[in-house]
């Protein structure tokens, strides 16, 4: 079974077979998506992470499909049906449908009008019917009246129930039906009566129709919801007489008088059994394809704002904005811990700005503040333009923080074990400025779906969603590679072979012997062992080691193979780091093995021009327009600039620093045309956006980018 799954696999992803079983096998051993990617390119076949991700999704649903089929096959053995015929076909089944369409006969279910009409002793007339070659079919059911069916009329209905169901359970009925499904169906949503005034939001899908094939996934997944909250009647359907003419061509074999009858059962059989499964089958299936499409765009999303550029280890002051409550301010230090809170009133209804300003220029003066990161919540704006008023002594830089998801911190588990002593207003205003710092280490306690850059997160299947939330912080996190001194327990969870358990050994054991110094102590963390430790070293970094390479990728099993590329250039590998003459004379082919190919080769000498290099970019200040504080402020033909807070498959919001962000629909992004607004946007870019309209009413504002160029 398992090289029947490793060669369909390698099919449907255009890979080679022997890549497909290697992987299988090192998934089977424990291996982790990041770890092969990165350290097992010859074995995978250079497969990245993305790929690898499929073989294992494809994986468990083929090998879901081979469970599904034993056990169709035992059932079937069991019910003593099973022909060798029947075997061959359930054997050769492609997919779940196929299977399903086989067992459909057999399968046990509730009592139907069909079974009442068999218990009647009707099947002799159905199959009399069907045959079509009686003269008179109302004469052939008067030898079936009884009790229950008392005229011959009344037998011919229940005969044409049995026909029904035969009809229902054709394969190829079916397989027609689902065929016009795919070419013909439109998916059309009605506003339920008396349902105006509470269904306002959806008010775009009150009457609407569409070709279910072109339906984008948001517009899919909203009308289920208002479907599911009671405000609209949602169905995907074919027209009827399509479907009627295309089941006659297959039942009624030309014009004879029992064709009429089994007309009739046609249009029973379609109404009340073919349709309803098939439609089933087809909302199932667009809404698979619309969860994988808003699963993909929320994942695309989250690992551009977990891989957003870091300020480092500066000092920093985060500051919570608000009015009425006040600013909740606290000090951090280069590592992120808590200095000094307290609560400042610059805005109304207090407003005591002298004081507050007064307070910041102190505070940044005794803890020596390099940064100041402020909430983009309520007040952020005014609490942005009150600190460029303020004068210090030396330089700040400022910046301006998306806080989505801070409160959820704040009130979380993990925060209350960080800040046992503090409430929440503290709590959020540290993971404000820490977000600033590195937002990777940050954003990897809060749930994602808390973070704001998904598209109808809540209505797509939550278990995928999370197993693809989950590979993407991983993927993340080992991108960028975990300092292993400094990294919290919630960072560590997310490296390649760690864990949540594992993590917090390795915390407590770090804090015994006060910092590692060298990786090879990974192996004396309790409960640790080799394979662990095979799986997270390469990602894991130590600043300041003995040996140089425990600070870069470069996996431990390689360490020998480093040092002897340094020994045959005659210097130390120390020496080798960084320095591009001397890495320019190693010829790596004379490294090749069985065990190393060129991939990994290739990768190591790239490593050692930049040990343990962060793929992020560097953070860069912005200010949004004073002008704009809110959507009143603006106007039809303004240009400005913006910070693309989300991007969907329809379009960019743009944070323009104000309540409501404004959206670039994707026909407004490129003057060319674009499938996908990530192929020109990323979370958190700068961009210039020209104002087309402003509804106050439904507080939308629509914007271009392809405009301003």
């Amino acid at each position: 079974m398992q090289n029947s799954i490793s060669s369909r696999i390698a099919f449907l992803l255009n890979t080679p077979q022997q890549g497909v079983e290697n992987v299988i096998r090192l998934f089977d051993e424990g291996a982790s998506i990041p770890f092969v990617a990165r350290y097992r390119k010859e074995l995978s076949k250079g497969m990245d992470e993305l790929v690898l991700a499929q073989v294992q999704d494809l994986r468990n649903k083929l090998e879901k499909l081979e469970k599904r089929r034993e056990s169709i096959l035992e059932a079937l053995l069991e019910k003593e049906v099973l022909t060798p015929e029947l075997k061959q076909k359930i054997e050769l089944a492609a997919d779940e449908t196929e299977l399903e369409d086989l067992y459909l006969p057999f399968k046990t279910k509730r009592k139907t009008k069909a079974d009442k009409a068999r218990e009647a002793g009707l099947e002799p007339l159905a199959k009399i019917l069907m045959a079509q070659n009686s003269y008179n079919p109302l004469h052939n059911a008067q030898q079936f009246v009884c009790e229950e069916y008392n005229n011959a009329e009344a037998a011919l209905d229940g005969a044409k129930d049995i026909i029904a169901e035969w009809i229902n359970e054709s394969i190829l009925a079916r397989q027609r039906i689902r065929s016009l499904f795919e070419r013909n169906a439109t998916m059309a949503s009605k506003l339920i009566k008396n349902k105006e005034e509470e269904a306002q939001l959806y008010r775009d899908y009150w009457d609407m129709e569409q070709d279910l094939k072109r339906i984008p996934s948001h517009r899919f997944l909203a009308m289920k919801r208002a479907e599911k909250e009671g405000f609209l009647r949602v169905g995907i359907d074919i027209p009827k007489e399509m479907a009627y003419e295309s089941l006659e061509r297959i039942f009624i074999k030309g014009n004879n008088p029992s064709a009429p009858y089994i007309s009739e059962a046609i249009k029973d059989a379609y109404k009340r059994l073919l349709k309803p499964a098939i439609e089933t089958e087809f909302f199932a299936s667009a809404k698979e394809k619309a969860d994988d499409d808003a699963i993909r765009i929320f994942v695309a999303n989250l690992e551009q704002l977990l891989l957003t550029a870091p300020i480092g280890e500066k000092r920093t002051l985060a500051i919570d904005p608000g009015f009425r409550t006040g600013c909740k301010l606290v000090c951090i230090n280069e590592q992120g811990e808590l200095l000094h809170n307290e609560t400042i009133y610059p805005h109304p209804p207090q407003n005591e700005s002298g004081k507050a300003a007064s307070k910041i220029a102190q505070l940044v003066k005794v803890y020596g503040i390099q940064a100041m990161a402020i909430g983009n919540g309520t007040a952020g704006r005014e609490t942005e333009n009150f600190i460029k008023k303020v004068r210090f002594e030396n330089d700040v830089e400022v910046y301006v923080v998306n806080e989505a998801g801070a409160s959820i911190y704040s009130a979380s588990k993990i925060a209350r074990d960080e800040f046992p002593n503090y409430d929440v207003t503290v709590r959020g205003a540290v993971s404000i400025g820490r977000r600033l710092q590195d937002p990777l280490a940050e954003l990897v306690k809060i749930d994602p779906k808390s973070i704001g850059v998904g598209q109808y997160q809540h209505d797509v299947d939550q278990n995928k969603l999370q197993q693809a939330l989950n590979q993407c912080v991983e993927r993340a996190v080992n991108r960028v590679g975990v300092n292993l001194n400094t990294a919290s327990e919630y960072l560590l969870r997310y490296v390649s072979g760690v864990g949540p358990a594992l993590a917090k050994s390795i915390v407590e054991y770090r804090t015994q012997i006060e910092g590692f110094t060298s990786r090879k102590e990974l192996l004396s963390v309790p409960k640790l062992g080799k394979k662990a430790f095979e799986q997270s070293a390469g990602f894991l970094r130590i600043q300041n080691a003995s040996n140089p390479l425990d600070n870069s990728a470069v996996h431990p099993e390689r360490y020998a193979l480093v040092e002897k590329m340094a020994k045959d250039i005659a210097c130390k590998v120390s020496d080798l780091l960084q320095n591009d003459e001397k890495i320019k004379s190693i010829d790596i082919q004379k490294y090749v093995s069985d065990d190393v190919g060129l991939p990994t080769l290739k990768d190591i000498v790239d490593e050692l021009k930049k040990p343990g290099r962060d793929p992020r970019k560097k953070a860069r200040v912005f200010a949004f327009d004073p002008r704009i504080k809110s959507i009143e402020d603006l106007k039809e033909g303004m240009i400005l600039e913006g910070l693309v807070g989300n991007l969907t498959n329809f379009g960019a919001f743009i944070n323009l620093g104000i309540k409501q962000n404004g959206l670039v629909h994707i026909s407004e992004i490129a003057n060319e045309f674009i499938s996908n607004p990530a192929e020109k946007l990323h979370i958190d870019q700068i961009v210039k956006v020209k104002v087309l309209e402003i509804d106050t009413d439904r507080n939308r504002i629509a914007l271009s980018i392809k405009q301003v160029e």
